[in-house]
């Protein structure tokens, strides 16, 4: 049966707004229920396994739709736990992700007061939530090592959220992750009468979320370490040099081969009258730069919440990739305050070959960087960005870039001796000993993963998979040594220029996604897949306010069927406790009361869980080695992957990608896409999905399930037999869907129409709508009304608007014209989605 599909449209901004809240405990059957894909009980056929690189629970393949709840929103009351489960199946979510239940005692986490213990009450809730969740037919995944701050380890300024980095190396942190583990899995339910770690309706275990020694050394979170944490990660350091060197000279000749002198100066002046230097203000923000006594002086009147939109630059400079340079400054500032200095092109796309951190403070202070370039630039430049992080002034004196300045041993540095190497001055170590502790970090980070997981299998007993943490996080080729690959992504995540996490005082990009030139997040989180394991993404979303945000998992449901990934996740479902009800959206992340993403579900668990999206027919593979693997570390932390071995940008819009990691050249299997912003259209080689740049809009085209997701171009939009005729709205935006339910006695259409949204009284603090600061206004949710004329098959003749609860409310006027049945859609309707049959078809 042919399907339609998901305009964007857009109308007056005279047309009001009208509420739309769906029910927080709604289960009823309907076109909306999509709870017949989810198999019951949940793990009744038993584990989910890994097999030839995917999911599967028996013979059959299995795939995840699934949510997150963090923090208190894991340990609902028995009473809303039945509702909660019910309706997350509804939707056709099949796993649940227990997210943040590590960070606090209860109410809002499991620890009893001393942060050691598990709480029994918190044990209580959890259990019958599992258990109900199972009887629902949906998995649960566990994570251990979230946001606990291990009790009683000392802390530093400066150090990593949750002492990330250093719970992978430092062994009292590990027993700790340990006997959370211990306790946690070995647990028996007492509503299902069995342990976690034998229970099948738990899909997966994560140990250690968003977590890697290399990812956080690479960042130059751990320079500042507490000596106990150094002296410990200097002993594992030496003892692996002297597993490999049995002798003090064959270190020396290793090191010190390629020891580079410093050479010329490399800027355009000594600072003093600042005439090669520039500065620049983007968007709202106002500075001006002035000389005084040889240093330069940038001063920020206003700010426009962006950092980089006031930067010092100096053009003209070229780079070598993989060649020293050593740049040294003096800096202060009216304030503490942090910066960034930057070596980047001169020029579009302004790609950042290196750049690092700089913690001002209101004396003079000495900074010293050594980088390596991670690509060749014949016009770039120095930047020192972030001014524009806050009002006020920062002075810089003494600027110099200097090619060398590489050394290998230092005076003093011995075999068994060797200090940490601080990642602000790694680049001053020649290419030998850069290499050896790269290749020391990657051996500690992989013994932690695999010792954990060893743990929890062998001596815990489990027989859930295992996840490490988020590919990115850590390096692709260590997370693949665990049962299942995972990876995180967020379009336009929340920005905070002052305090992290300010509820006051942050913006969200009010940006669509569909269409955009890069891809979107979608590239970047395809390019970390690895070939012979299962793939998942366990956190995604759009946040609000933005009010594009319905097209969120509509696109990312269609790239992960489109790539046969294993698993999605939504970021998050609640983070609220026992507040179920609220009626309108919370809060950047939460899905469960927010009515234009919640929407969009049946369609999109259609793409992916049913299939309706086919996966690519071509398969391009990216070959690397483990040297390979260490190489793209030193240029790149642990964020590399398939596009540090050629992977152009929108080849995963096209075809299946992965990396393969068991040997040979780094290479492809075939030749490349070339789009570009002013190319034709990006098209899967099924067809299936087209992503237009030139008209901001995506369109998806299957024998099932139709979309037009994007901009309004006035013109209509014919998908296989069906026409969409999109109407101007508020934002010229829309996400049109028609999925085909039929099953059973039903021949049913499902569409969906979501744009605009917001709560009542919502107050935005721009023009831009990139933020409302601490006012997201109050209940009921608002939406807006999606105009369009749709054109379906002669034989579809009987169509009704719905209800918040997904039943049918009103009947819609279906026309027969010469090109077949057509369906006006809009505002007056009041909904958000419809339903259109065959008669007789119910």
């Amino acid at each position: 049966m042919v399907l339609l599909l998901a305009a964007a449209v857009s109308r007056g901004a005279d047309e009001p707004l009208f509420p739309f809240v769906l029910p927080w405990d709604d289960a009823g059957p309907g076109i909306t229920n999509m709870s017949g894909l989810l198999d019951r009980p949940a793990g009744g056929q038993g584990f989910v396994a890994a097999n030839d690189g995917h999911l599967f629970v028996g013979e059959q393949r299995f795939r995840i739709f699934g949510v997150n709840l963090a923090f208190g929103a894991s340990f609902p009351t028995h009473a809303d736990a039945e509702k909660v489960a019910a309706r997350m199946a509804k939707f056709g979510i099949n796993c649940v992700r227990f997210h943040h239940m590590d960070n606090q005692a209860a109410p809002g986490g499991i620890w009893s007061a001393d942060m050691m213990t598990l709480d029994p009450g918190q044990l209580d809730k959890l259990d019958y939530f599992i258990a109900q969740l199972k009887k629902n037919g949906i998995y649960a995944d566990l994570n251990l090592h979230v946001s606990r701050n291990y009790p009683g380890m000392p802390k530093w300024v400066g150090m990593p959220g949750y002492f990330k980095g250093v719970d992978n190396f430092y062994p009292p942190m590990i027993a700790m992750q340990r006997d959370y583990a211990r306790q946690l899995l070995t647990h028996v339910n007492a509503y299902t009468k069995t342990a976690y770690v034998s229970e099948p309706a738990v899909a997966i275990i994560e140990i250690n979320n968003e977590n890697g020694l290399i990812g956080e050394w690479s960042g130059g979170s751990l320079d500042a370490m507490s000596d106990v944490y150094r002296t410990e990660l200097q002993t594992q350091w030496n003892r692996w040099l002297q597993t490999k060197y049995p002798a003090e000279e064959a270190l020396e000749a290793a090191w010190n081969a390629s020891r580079e002198p410093l050479g010329a100066e490399m800027l355009k002046d000594d600072n003093a009258t600042g005439s090669a230097w520039s500065l620049e203000q983007q968007g709202n923000a106002e500075a001006f730069l002035s000389r005084d006594a040889g240093s330069l002086r940038a001063s920020v009147l206003r700010t426009d919440g962006v950092g980089w939109h006031v930067q010092l630059s100096q053009p003209g400079t070229a780079f070598s990739k993989g060649k020293s340079y050593t740049m040294t400054f003096r800096a202060r500032a009216d304030a503490p305050r942090r910066i960034t200095v930057v070596a980047s092109q001169a020029h579009e796309p302004w790609n950042q070959l290196w750049s690092a951190n700089v913690e001002l403070t209101k004396d003079w202070k000495d900074y010293r960087f050594a980088f390596q370039p991670s690509a060749d630039e014949k016009n770039g430049r120095i930047v020192f960005s972030n001014l524009g992080v806050a009002e006020g002034s920062c002075s810089l004196a003494d600027i110099s870039l200097r090619p060398g300045g590489v050394f290998g041993l230092q005076d003093g540095e011995r075999l068994g001796a060797m200090p940490v190497f601080e990642k602000s001055e790694f680049g001053m170590r020649t290419a030998a000993a850069q290499r050896d502790w790269m290749s020391f970090l990657y051996d500690a980070e992989a013994g932690y993963w695999i010792g954990m997981e060893r743990y929890i299998k062998d001596v815990l007993k489990s027989q859930s998979l295992i996840v490490g943490s988020a590919a990115g996080f850590s390096p692709p080729s260590i997370q693949a040594k665990l049962d299942v690959v995972d990876g995180h992504a967020y379009w336009q995540h929340p920005r905070f220029p002052g305090k992290p996490w300010d509820p006051a005082n942050w913006t969200v990009n009010n940006i669509a996604m569909a269409g955009v030139p890069d891809g979107g997040t979608l590239p970047d989180l395809a390019q970390r897949r690895v070939a012979g394991k299962p793939y998942i993404c366990t956190e995604y979303n759009e946040p609000a306010p933005n009010t594009h945000c319905s097209e969120a998992f509509l696109l990312l449901d269609a790239c992960a069927a489109l790539q046969d990934w294993d698993g999605v996740f939504v970021f998050a479902y609640s983070h609220r406790h026992d507040d179920w009800d609220s009626r309108r959206i919370c809060s950047f992340f939460d899905l469960d009361q927010h009515p234009a993403k919640m929407a969009t579900l049946p369609a999109a668990v259609s793409m992916f869980l049913r299939g309706d999206v086919s996966k690519a027919r071509k398969i391009v593979t990216f070959r690397a080695t483990w040297d390979d693997a260490i190489n793209a570390s030193l240029h790149s932390g642990s964020w590399w992957g398939m596009k540090a071995l050629g992977m152009e940008q929108m080849l995963p819009l096209q075809s299946q990608v992965q990396l393969d990691l068991a040997g040979g050249m780094a290479s492809t299997e075939s030749t490349q896409s070339t789009n570009t912003a002013t190319d034709k259209p990006t098209v899967s080689d099924t067809g299936e999905i087209t992503w237009d740049s030139a008209k901001g809009r995506v369109l998806i085209n299957t024998p099932r399930n139709k979309a037009f997701i994007g901009n309004i171009t006035g013109e209509p939009v014919q998908l296989g037999g069906v026409t969409i005729e999109p109407q101007p709205n508020m934002q010229n935006w829309a996400a049109i869907t028609l999925t085909d339910m039929a099953g059973g006695n039903s021949h049913g259409l499902l569409i969906t129409a979501t744009g605009y949204a917001q709560n009542t009284g919502m107050n935005w603090t721009s023009t831009a709508k990139n933020s409302v600061g601490s006012d997201w206004g109050k209940a009921p949710s608002l939406v807006e009304g999606i105009s369009a004329k749709i054109t379906l098959p002669a034989q579809y003749s009987e169509a009704w608007a719905l209800d918040e609860r997904g039943q049918r409310k009103s009947p819609v006027k279906v026309t027969q014209s010469a090109r077949g049945a057509v369906i006006e859609i809009g505002p007056q309707f009041k909904t958000l989605w419809y339903e259109v049959e065959i008669p007789g078809g119910r």
